[in-house]
């Protein structure tokens, strides 16, 4: 065989063997994406994403759409030619599987973590939207979840309403556990509570929820530390003015909470918000409007533009990554604030797009 030809039969066998063997080692990471982007003002599969009844709506346009990530699982193995496709490529981002998968955390543990928090940001959007629109909003310190086998179960419920502990008001979650933990373990704390049944039931008749129980507790140790516990996660429940329903599957965490609350204001003013644009966003909220920061912003501005947006709603913390790789044709729009992002709107309806507060790369 002549040494040339020799020579290419080996090459190519050396390939091969490196392309089986990448194929075949596993490597501890995993895959981040571009999602899905859904306008907020829009429908999916026939039905509104946001459906808002008992108080007048306006007609909207336009686009106002969250952005999304995708994810391998956490059961699924990236081998080692995927891995080095996905840092060599620019629509996708390898990162270790821990960061998305903390503490061994199973695909269904993540799920239902993800389907929690992408409720309560539905919850926080509902509130800041009608805050900042000067609407009020009833708001109850609440039983979020009680820990198994913990002095609270079978005694409180997750939805108990917490008037106050131990004859003290409380009126933000942490005073539950500030008041708790003036106890030493073994001393009684007593709760005085509207139960959730007794709640869920006025909320339904419209009604403000009344007739409280007394429900003494013994603490006990915290698993670690000297302080007293009871065995509950105290959390803030609303009960708003007008029915806003917010419908999207397959859909988790919070960082939608932002294009939700703006999708709201839409619907509730004169006017359209967007002024016919295509806008997309992303970010964090709070009860008060504040933005917060997100995971997998360069894969959400990937996602957006091929959607078609020009505008990017960008928290302020994410600023500085998202300038750094922002797609051709996005102009990325930073806010910190719900007030924020709406004044921004306002000032891109009106074609005062210089006075738009910009993110840079540092």
């Amino acid at each position: 065989m002549p040494r040339r030809t020799a020579t290419m039969l080996a090459s190519t066998l050396i390939l091969i063997a490196l392309l089986c063997a990448g194929v075949l080692i596993k490597v501890p990471y995993s895959e981040m994406s571009p999602g899905p982007t859904v306008n907020t003002l829009g429908d999916v599969e026939g039905d509104p994403v946001l459906r808002i009844t008992g108080h007048k709506t306006y007609k909207t346009s336009g686009n106002l759409n969250m952005t999304t990530v995708r994810v391998t699982g956490a059961d699924y193995s990236m081998n080692l030619v995927e891995a080095v496709s996905g840092w060599l490529g620019h629509d996708s981002v390898v990162v270790p599987h821990d960061t998305l998968y903390p503490d061994g955390k199973t695909e269904e543990q993540s799920t239902q973590e993800n389907a929690e928090e992408f409720s309560q940001s539905q919850e926080s959007a509902k509130v800041a939207a009608l805050k900042e629109l000067n609407i009020p909003v009833t708001s109850y310190v609440v039983v979020s979840s009680v820990v198994k086998g913990s002095p609270s179960q079978g005694k409180l419920h997750a939805g108990d309403i917490i008037e106050n502990v131990d004859g003290t008001a409380v009126r933000k979650p942490e005073d539950v556990a500030k008041l708790v933990t003036q106890h030493k373990p073994g001393q009684d704390v007593d709760f005085t509570v509207i139960p959730a049944k007794t709640a869920a039931a006025a909320e339904k008749a419209g009604k403000k929820p009344e007739g409280t129980e007394k429900v003494t507790l013994t603490t006990v140790k915290a698993p670690e530390g000297d302080r007293a516990i009871v065995g509950i996660q105290a959390g803030t429940d609303h009960t708003f003015p007008f029915d806003i329903d917010i419908k999207l599957a397959d859909v988790g965490g919070p960082s939608a909470g932002l294009m939700f609350s703006l999708g709201i204001l839409d619907k509730l003013t004169p006017g359209q918000l967007t002024g016919g644009k295509f806008i997309a966003g992303t970010g964090t909220i709070d009860d008060a409007g504040k933005v917060g920061p997100i995971g997998g912003i360069t894969m959400k501005l990937v996602g957006a533009r091929e959607a078609g947006a020009r505008y990017f709603l960008t928290p302020d913390d994410n600023c500085e990554a998202a300038a750094a790789d922002t797609p051709d044709g996005l102009t990325l729009i930073r806010v910190k604030t719900i007030d924020d992002a709406r004044k921004s709107l306002d000032k891109l309806r009106a074609g005062d797009t210089a006075g738009l507060p910009s993110c840079s790369a540092g």
